[in-house]
């Protein structure tokens, strides 16, 4: 999907980027811009994507803050070259010293693309932007990267990304060709998307559609689905591209996947009350045997369903009110539909198999939901509980399948839209928080690092 720029609005009064763009300043055939950017700008260590605790997060990466922009986790300089493999001007992780920094511009001139990652923690005007995105969409953060072009150059060769991308073209002019996505199946999250095909035979599916090519002018905003394997160039005669992306990735406590996942949690929580009062600890046990299987049985329907996969913004924060009834109905309608496949495609035998190979192997077999303790699930997932489980399992397999129908039953037909609402919103904002907490204090650095340059320039003049 494309978004023209109106053709009188000006990017830089009237565009959502302008302060941005002012702090940019030039549009010089070298954008002189470019190394004020790199020597003024620190590392973002990554954090952990089921991280909500941001004492966890600064314990991690204390020993990293402040630390130069590292190749490779903060910013790549690269070209592609008629489709072939990609070549990185710096061969290694390294720090970017003043020296490597200055030589950024060389390899400009040389044809490579500068990548600069995670703008959201550099730059507030930016952040602001990120946030407003995420929330839209109802997820707990989104990123910016951006991507400085020169003229008749490709930056990174084709590729797929696993997270949908909103292109926002800033300076100058840029082609793109995005390709049909290669099979029905939604990416994940760190899912090495060009693993999964070839990505050089995607330039026609057999249904007949090929891939569109489009034109970006500043201004123009293209909508890059997850998936869809995409390459971008820069004309002979246009000069130099500056774009950013923002990136919308869908974890998996929210995907529909996941809230189908705090479905079942919030049911059987409900099953603990009447523990006590039950009389029948093998029926009990047999039931909470029923909702793990359960759980391992909705991520084997949701390995094959694209519908599980897809972002299910029930967190969204429309822009519209109007529009809110019909967007819950939606949503309402979207859950019920996801429990009708799960009534009618979930197997106990698919799902006893896969839990018995996993211990065989004495992995996890909920380690697909770790991130569910974040609802305060207690100990009953450990490596100990599955093996008592599956010994259950083996004494009782003649009612175990039958307690597993029974129990699909009545979760398919007594969980309830709302309570799992209410679940889903706590652990979203949860991970918010701390996306935040984490989003505020790399602002801080870079504010108090460009405030120390200002000081320093003023005192040198």
């Amino acid at each position: 999907m494309l978004i023209r720029n109106p053709p009188k609005a000006s990017l830089k009064q009237d565009g959502i980027f302008g302060p941005f763009i002012q702090y940019l300043g030039s549009k010089e055939a070298i954008p002189s811009f470019l190394t004020s950017i790199l020597k003024h700008t620190i590392s973002c260590p990554s954090i952990s994507s089921d991280e909500i605790d941001i004492s966890h997060v600064i314990n991690e990466i204390k020993n990293h803050i402040g630390h130069p922009i590292i190749y490779h986790q903060d910013i790549r300089v690269v070209k592609t070259r008629s489709r072939e493999r990609e070549l990185h001007y710096f061969q290694e992780q390294c720090d970017l010293g003043i020296d490597e920094i200055l030589k950024c511009e060389e390899a400009f001139n040389e044809g490579y693309s500068i990548a600069l990652r995670g703008l959201e923690f550099r730059y507030q005007s930016i952040a602001a932007i990120a946030d407003g995105l995420a929330s839209l969409f109802g997820q707990p953060s989104a990123g910016v990267n951006m991507y400085l072009t020169p003229a008749n150059s490709q930056g990174l060769a084709r590729h797929s990304d696993d997270h949908c991308v909103f292109v926002c073209q800033i300076i100058g002019v840029k082609r793109w060709k995005v390709f049909p996505r290669p099979d029905f199946q939604l990416p994940r999250l760190y899912e090495p998307c060009d693993s999964r095909h070839d990505l050089e035979d995607t330039s026609r599916k057999s249904d007949g559609s090929e891939c569109q090519e489009f034109l970006l002018k500043e201004g123009d905003v293209l909508y890059i689905p997850r998936g869809s394997p995409h390459e971008a160039i820069t004309d002979v005669n246009a000069g130099f591209s500056l774009h950013l992306t923002l990136a919308v990735e869908i974890e998996p406590p929210f995907e529909w996947e996941g809230f189908i996942q705090i479905a079942l949690y919030c049911w059987g929580n409900k099953q603990k009350d009447i523990q006590d009062t039950a009389g029948d600890s093998v029926l009990y046990n047999l039931c909470l045997l029923s909702v793990r299987l359960l759980h391992i049985a909705i991520k084997l329907i949701g390995n094959k369903n694209p519908e599980f996969r897809k972002a299910c913004l029930v967190g969204s924060k429309l822009l519209c009110s109007d529009a809110g009834d019909r967007f819950y109905n939606n949503r309402k309608t979207t859950f019920d539909c996801l429990f009708n496949k799960i009534t009618n495609e979930s197997k106990f035998s698919d799902a006893v198999e896969y839990l018995e190979a996993a211990l065989q192997k004495n992995e996890d077999p909920l380690e697909h939901i770790r991130w569910m303790k974040h609802l305060n699930v207690e100990e009953e997932k450990s490596s100990s509980s599955n093996i008592t489980l599956a010994d259950l399992l083996i004494q009782h397999r003649d009612i175990a399948e039958a307690t597993f129908m029974e129990v699909k039953s009545k979760i398919c037909s007594e969980v309830e839209f709302q309570n799992v609402e209410r679940y889903y919103q706590v652990m979203l904002e949860k991970y918010k928080k701390v996306r935040k907490q984490y989003t505020n204090g790399m602002l801080s650095l870079h504010s108090a690092l460009h405030n120390e340059h200002e000081l320093t320039s003023s005192y040198n003049t």
